[in-house]
């Protein structure tokens, strides 16, 4: 059943530092969009987040970015293509989100639409390693994308995006990833229950209370 108690969560990520970054102005053209739709949008700004591992988790920018992904229903990534991939800044975000930190998975059961930009021809490399990583983060992926070619001929001065198949394409991806949201986010629970994981928590509860078993079972026998 679906609920409507609360907006869809949304988290921008983007993947490039420059002043105009197409990425980041596709991510706001497309948050423009689904909060139109009804969302609730929140962006992270990468600027400042260390390079993974090069210092504690307990950072500041990483605490940010676990707690901006634990609070979202839904992702958008949106990442430059550079060499032929996706951009440093875009993995390295991707990279600070574990896929479990204790008994919390900040990614599992969340939906993600998958976006980039181009500086030639049209290309879905960068996307296509989106998809990858986002299946490795048991994300449900929807089946839309938005790439953009060419992008700086795509925005005006203002940074909001001209009127063209591709802004069409961006709002059909927004429109699908608010749906699919809203139609899961009532069943992550019972999408995301395991078998394997069952099996491994009722093996460790199983554990658990065997040990004070073996401590009485000591006692007196001095």
């Amino acid at each position: 059943m679906t609920t409507f108690d609360h907006k869809p969560r949304i988290l921008f990520l983007y993947g490039s530092l420059r002043e105009r970054s197409y990425s980041r102005l596709l991510a706001e053209e497309a948050a423009r969009i689904i909060e139109g739709y009804g969302a609730e949008v929140r962006f992270f700004d990468p600027r400042e987040l260390p390079i993974h591992r090069s210092v504690p988790d307990t950072h500041p920018k990483v605490q940010e970015l676990r707690e901006l992904s634990q609070w979202s229903e839904g992702q958008v990534w949106s990442s430059p293509e550079l060499h032929g991939n996706v951009s440093g800044i875009m993995k390295n975000q991707i990279d600070w989100i574990p896929l479990n930190i204790g008994s919390i998975r900040p990614t599992q059961g969340r939906t993600l639409a998958v976006m980039q930009v181009s500086g030639g021809s049209q290309s879905f490399n960068a996307v296509n390693t989106l998809r990858l990583l986002g299946r490795w983060m048991r994300m449900f992926t929807i089946p839309n994308q938005s790439s953009v070619p060419k992008a700086y001929e795509e925005f005006h001065e203002d940074g909001t995006m001209k009127d063209s198949p591709y802004r069409d394409r961006v709002i059909d991806v927004m429109e699908e990833l608010y749906k699919f949201t809203m139609l899961l986010r009532s069943q992550i629970d019972y999408l995301t229950d395991r078998y394997s994981e069952r099996k491994e928590k009722a093996a460790k509860e199983a554990i658990t209370l065997a040990k004070p078993l073996e401590m009485n079972s000591g006692k007196g026998k001095l």
